[in-house]
């Protein structure tokens, strides 16, 4: 008809397009589905990317005329080099690196075996005795009638919120002998007992401070199961006239099956990747593990093994994946440790004697307080000697108040409170502590909502396992990777910029979204859906609803979500080993103290770095009240 409008046809591929565009829309339309896309970019991107850039780079000339190409054997890739220069390029393609490690017969044993060997020596030594150690007093306060349990329970956490390489240096001050010093240490001071050097230097002190730094989780872990086991399972094996060791091992040990594991898994995988403690308590006598090894590997000789640094890193990774999957074949869906039911259950506690609850009270008081809290007294003691463990010259402040040079004048530092790189460093650490711990704390907030809102989903499968897969990377490795990266754009890593901060944050924040995620999703799958959905129904922005209903309802969770990466953050050392100058933070200060002949201030540092990280800790508890010793009897 004329004049009449002709509606235009549109093409298919205009309509497939439109179809698409608006599902896209309608899909990116929904909170939780807009998140779960960008953590997954973002997560792929700063996990997966940085690991695949180590294990590139460990197959690659990592340094100009390094790589040699005569030997076919180590350059299989570079047959094509053969004859016509000396040297692989740099940047080729090579196996050279890894033959170096793993097969080389003049270089293998020294680089990778031998410290691999003794890695696993004291991983497995400090496993036992985070599990020995830690059961027995899960045991006495759960299951006795041991005074003194809440005083136990409230310092026990004390050596888990400390950094590891504080109670090394407190082991190192205690029973140091004038083996190795001019004065020994505070043992030999105050009793003139000899401890043998084993004691003092090498893989029996490593093992038990690794393995007391991780104790708290096993008697968290080991005492959340032996709270709520019912002991009518115990009592039914007693009727049965089962031997008492039967029991134990037939009834007790499988319901705690899960919670050894993951104590092994932890303290495991932790004690494998350590830099600090070995670094203090191996360096001195030669004792080197693979995590020490691999940092000599990097800096040394010029950067000629650096790949093989990487090679090293890979494998410390691969460990705690391996360990990982061993837990969960362990632990796996099809296995039952059922210790709490519907049914009436009751926990018996052994009646330890009239003289004998006393007697293992007191003991057991005084060893948690010599482990928990002597640290501290140490530190404060030390830090009014002149020389470490000599008390002849009585007791000074000068490491505290001293405007003066103390300890090596060449050094040039006087006391702690006058100090100005002291508070450059505590100035550092606490920016990046906040850094890490708001960023973390909102991003896994963001991250336990998407998931809990489509955790059935693919996307939301995926988002929740790669969040997590930081928690399995070593601390040094995850340093080592950022520190490559930091360098390939052009920001030095051992500078003291605003360039390196940011990737000490992003470094700070992918390490610690495993645990504010995790907090933030068992808060979010508390909370029914019909909370929110009331809130929609109501036409209430997204971003109100979470503010004005969420948030509110389940603050003390999402604190805790940010102000655990912030403590967590300001007591790390292992995280940052291979980014910032040794100015730019208060544990790397300290630890660089080591070497510059003031042991007073370092004490003091340490004294002081303790106090404030117990009363960031104390702060959680009072505005969240959360504390890790309730709920296992440690408040009874």
């Amino acid at each position: 008809m004329p004049g009449a409008s002709v509606k235009k046809e549109r093409s298919p591929i205009f309509k497939i397009v439109r179809r698409g565009a608006t599902k896209t829309f309608t899909f990116l339309g929904v909170p939780a589905n807009s998140i779960l896309v960008f953590f997954a970019f973002v997560l792929l991107l700063l996990n997966i990317y940085p690991l695949f850039t180590l294990v590139v780079s460990s197959f690659s000339v990592q340094a100009a005329n390094s790589v040699p190409v005569s030997d076919w054997d180590v350059t299989v890739w570079n047959i094509w080099d053969l004859g016509e220069r000396e040297y692989a390029a740099l940047g080729s393609p090579t196996g050279y690196y890894w033959w170096t490690i793993l097969v080389s017969s003049d270089l293998a044993t020294g680089f990778f075996w031998l410290p691999l060997a003794r890695s696993l020596l004291v991983s497995v030594f400090a496993c036992i005795f985070s599990i020995v150690f830690g059961g027995i007093m899960a045991f006495l306060i759960t299951r006795s009638n041991m005074p003194f349990k809440k005083f136990i329970g409230a310092i026990f956490i004390f050596p888990y919120i400390m950094p590891q390489w504080t109670l090394a240096l407190f082991w190192k001050n205690f029973f140091i002998t004038t083996n190795f010093t001019a004065y020994g240490g505070e043992l030999q001071a105050l009793t003139g007992l000899i401890v043998p050097d084993w004691m003092v230097y090498g893989w029996f002190p490593i093992a038990m401070v690794l393995g007391l730094h991780y104790t708290p989780f096993s008697y968290i872990l080991i005492g959340g199961v032996l709270q709520n086991m019912d002991s009518n399972l115990e009592e039914a094996a007693t009727i049965l006239n089962i031997p008492r060791w039967k029991r134990f091992t037939r009834v007790t040990i499988p319901m705690l099956k899960p919670a050894l594991f993951s104590t092994i898994l932890l303290v495991f995988s932790s004690a494998m990747s350590s830099y600090s403690v070995p670094t203090t308590l191996g360096n001195p006598v030669n004792f080197y593990t693979l995590a020490t090894q691999m940092k000599s590997l990097i800096e040394g000789s010029g950067g000629k093994n650096i790949g093989s640094g990487y090679a090293v890193a890979i494998v410390l990774i691969l460990i705690g994946v391996v360990m990982l999957i061993m837990n969960q074949l362990q632990t796996g869906s099809r296995k039952q440790f059922t210790t709490v039911t519907g049914k009436s259950g009751q926990i018996s506690k052994r009646n330890l004697g009239k003289v004998g609850r006393w007697v293992i009270g007191v003991v057991a008081s005084i060893l948690v307080a010599f482990v928990c809290i002597g640290p501290m007294v140490s530190f404060f003691l030390e830090s009014l000697l002149p020389n470490s463990g000599d008390f002849s010259n009585g007791l000074s402040f000068k490491a505290w108040i001293s405007k003066e040079p103390i300890g090596n004048a060449s050094a040039g530092y006087v006391g702690l409170l006058f100090e100005p790189r002291v508070w450059q460093a505590l100035r550092g650490s606490v920016l990046l502590s906040l850094a890490c711990g708001l960023l973390a704390g909102l991003c896994g907030l963001l991250i336990g909502y998407a998931v809990s809102r489509k955790r059935k989903s693919a996307l939301g499968i995926v988002v929740n396992n790669v969040a997590f897969f930081p928690y399995l990377m070593p601390s040094v490795a995850l340093s080592l990777i950022f520190m490559m990266l930091a360098t390939g754009i052009g920001i030095p890593a051992t500078s003291a910029t605003f360039g390196i901060f940011v990737v000490m944050v992003i470094v700070g924040v992918i390490k610690y979204i495993p645990f504010a995620s995790r907090t933030s999703l068992n808060a979010m799958l508390q909370l029914s859906e019909e909370i929110e959905e009331a809130g929609m129904i109501m036409h209430i922005p997204w971003w109100k609803r979470m503010t004005r209903i969420i948030f509110p309802i389940q603050k003390a969770a999402f604190i805790s979500g940010f102000l655990l990466p912030f403590i967590s953050c300001m007591r790390e050392l292992d995280l940052f080993v291979f980014l910032g100058s040794d100015y730019f933070i208060l544990t790397r200060f300290m630890f660089m103290l080591e070497d510059t002949g003031v042991a007073a201030l370092e004490n003091a540092a340490n004294f002081l770095l303790i106090v404030i990280i117990l009363g960031a800790n104390y702060l959680v508890n009072a505005l969240t009240g959360a504390s890790m010793d309730k709920g296992i009897g440690g408040g009874k």
